[in-house]
């Protein structure tokens, strides 16, 4: 009597499982689930680039990277200068 009990309990859990996964095929979320689990940053991403664009922001950013470039390639410079004042040699050189 309990194995049929145990048989039912799982009949009715797999019942369950199926009616919870078809819930949203009406309304397609599963497909919008996956759309937006796979590309969420890039939706994210295009709005704020867009804001950004509205609000002429990007003129603020590009000077931010600008900047940003140069304190990377300074640092760099000091701590590889041998290497640097290589490459350099053989870039004026092939000139």
């Amino acid at each position: 009597m309990s194995e049929n009990k145990n048989e039912n309990e799982n009949e009715n859990e797999v019942e369950n499982q199926k009616v919870n996964e078809n819930k949203f095929d009406d309304f397609g979320g599963s497909e919008v689930n996956k759309f937006v689990s796979q590309y969420g940053g890039a939706v994210i991403g295009g709005l704020i680039a867009l804001i950004l664009c509205f609000t002429k922001l990007y003129k603020i950013l590009v000077f931010i990277v600008i900047v940003l470039a140069g304190i990377i390639i300074g640092n760099y410079v000091q701590k590889n200068k041998s290497t640097v004042k290589e490459k350099l040699k053989h870039f004026i050189d092939k000139f």
